[in-house]
Order: structure tokens, then sequence, then C-alpha cells
């Protein structure tokens, strides 16, 4: 497969623009590269062309009447880089002159590589398009209940996405830190439950603090995000998940709700409560609602096993997201027994956004 590239430049004008002396005026550059215009009806907004060249080049040119102009040159990635880079870089100076220097702001963005082995591009959880140095896939596998990636980042390290989200790189301990208490907590002989955790941070750091037990719930096991990171990220998890039973830790692989309810009846509790399963929803559309009732049946069930006098930890969302953070505070004044919270931002490496952890106890 050839993989494509999109360079782009973008020019503001303080006017409205002649498109007809404007397009004129950039003719000629065109044509030295042997590319061929066909020109389309915009009813009147402006102008729009596309100039197609005999090696598959592709230049879309668009000047927009309130002074916006665009050139979009699509290529192959064999094509030569610095001849299309030169073909812009005319582009632009010509339109400096013809636009008399009455020029607001100018930006020429890298290429975007379209189609490529390995997909460098990433959404941040509010929406903005991140492309990070991903060279490689080095895991991929279809669960029973998502799809598992592991990518080679040259500055991350390798990054577990989930069903497309990026969920952790061997780089973000500031992540592990901050969803079990930014070490101000003391977990030497505590008993400790991790809901979820499968990439194996989290049971890693706080075995170390020789807790008296951890119990960790993860759903799935071969194909899964354990057997994944137990072999390509041990930057993260150490060893820890080569057994699935330690002097101090033991991990069952199985769906957490049931053996929370267990626990509940059961009247066990925990000194640490600590999950790790998923952010919260960003809203509370129809398709998010099962979501919703999952993370709320959750936190119910945490809180119902938290000692009177320990501390329940989970990761948020984007701090930018502050309507769905104000919806997920609301759920924390109605369960089952009043809580308290509190909340710290903490920058995660990989996310490359702000990221928000919540403490809980009971009142």
């Amino acid at each position: 497969m050839r993989s494509q590239l999109c360079f782009r430049c973008s020019i503001l004008c303080v006017f409205p623009v002649d498109s007809a002396s404007t397009v004129s005026g950039l003719m000629s550059i065109f044509h030295e590269q042997e590319l061929t215009e066909t020109v389309h009806d915009t009813n009147g907004h402006g102008y729009l062309a596309t100039f197609v060249g005999k090696n598959g080049r592709v230049a879309i040119l668009r000047v927009h009447s309130h002074g916006l102009v665009t050139i979009d040159l699509q290529c192959y990635e064999e094509d030569n880089i610095a001849q299309l880079d030169n073909l812009l870089n005319a582009l632009e100076k010509k339109l400096k002159v013809l636009l008399n220097g009455n020029i607001t702001r100018i930006k020429k963005l890298p290429a975007i590589v379209r189609g490529a082995n390995v997909d460098r591009y990433w959404p941040t959880a509010d929406g903005r398009l991140i492309e990070y140095d991903i060279d490689r896939v080095v895991y991929e596998e279809d669960s029973a209940y998502q799809n598992i990636k592991i990518l080679h980042s040259q500055q991350y390290g390798n990054i577990l996405v989930l069903d497309g989200d990026v969920n952790l790189a061997e780089s973000d301990f500031a992540y592990t830190q901050a969803i079990t208490g930014n070490g101000k907590e003391n977990y030497a002989g505590k008993e400790v439950l991790i809901l979820g955790g499968g990439d194996g941070g989290i049971l890693a750091e706080l075995v170390k603090q020789k807790p008296k037990m951890i119990t960790m719930v993860e759903i799935s096991f071969m194909g899964s995000v354990i057997d994944g990171c137990k072999m390509y990220m041990r930057k993260t998890c150490g060893n820890i998940l080569d057994n699935l039973k330690g002097d101090c830790y033991q991990i069952f692989i199985e769906d957490c709700v049931p053996l929370l309810k267990k626990y509940v009846q059961e009247g066990r509790t925990f000194d640490y409560v600590i999950n790790d399963l998923t952010a919260i929803p960003i809203s509370t559309a129809p398709e998010e609602d099962s979501t919703w009732e999952f993370l709320r049946l959750i936190l119910d069930l945490s809180i119902q096993v938290l000692h009177p006098s320990g501390k329940y930890f989970t990761q948020g969302n984007s701090a930018n997201l502050t309507e769905a953070l104000s919806l997920y505070e609301d759920q924390l004044e109605k369960l089952s027994c009043p809580v308290g919270f509190c909340k710290e931002v903490v920058c995660v490496p990989s996310y490359l956004e702000q990221w928000v952890f919540y403490t809980a106890w009971k009142k």
C-alpha cells in the first residue's frame, strides 16, 4: 500500500480577495509543475479548482471571497518531497506579491499521512487530533470485549490503545501515581482492591509497599490487556503479570460486578478501592446510557465494600470536559451512603492533556 501525503497551506488576508486576479497570477506556477486545472462552480462563492499532474499529484486551490486562501497538495510518499515543498514555497511567495503583503496570517502544515501501515493520529478526550511519533504496531488482538493495540512511540515507549482510545504509555507513571494517591498514602499492611488495571502498573507499584493483600479483578486473560502488557509493557508492569498470584496479591480473571456483590453480601471491606475500569462518559447521550449505568453500579458497590476509614480512587476525564466532570460529581451525591470527595488535576505525558483524578471516602 502506498501512503498518501497531504500538505496544507492557509493564507488569511485582511480584505476580500479578487479571485480572478489571484488565480491568474498563480497559474504559471501550477503549469510549471505540469498540473492541469479543472475549475468547479461555487455559485458565486469564490473560486475552486483542482490541479492534476501526470505523476498523480493533486492540488486543490480554494479562494474564499471573504479573504481566506487555502492550498492542499496531495501526493504519494515516494514523490519528491523537496520539490513539493518548493512548490508550496513558490505559491506562498507569489501570493505575497499578488496581495501586496496585505496578509494577516500564513500557516503551512506538515504532511498528513493517509493509508500508512501504522496509524499515527489519535484523538484526545476533548476532541483534538494528536499526531504521535508511532513507528510500529507491536501487539494487536480483538478480545471478546474490545480491540487491543500496543503501539511503539519513540518518545513515550509502548502505548496501550483500547478501542481507539489511548489508555497508558510506558512514560505515564504520573497516571499510576495519581490514581493511587500521589505518594501520600501508606499501603503497608493494607487490604487493597483494584478493579481493572490490566496493564499491571498499579499492581506493580503497590506491591513494592508490602500491603497485606491486593485483590485485582480483570475481566479476561488470553488475547487480553494482561496478555499483551505482560509481553510488551514490562517497563510499566515489570514481571508482576507473569503470575496470577504472589505473596501479597492475587489476580482474578472475571467480571468484577458479581465479585463486588459477593463481597457486599459477605460484609468484606477494603482499605483502598482503586477503580481503573473506564473514564467517565462525556455526555448523557443515549449511546452512553449503559456506560453511565455501569459507572453508577461500580461506584455504589465500591463504596459499600470500602472500610469506614478507607479511600476510593479513580480517574475522571480530561480537565477540559467540565460538564462531564460535573455530571460525575452529581453521581457522587446519589450513592447509597453519603461520601465526600476531592479531585486533582495531573498532566499525563502521552495524553497530551490535563487529566482529573478523584478521591472519595465515606462521611
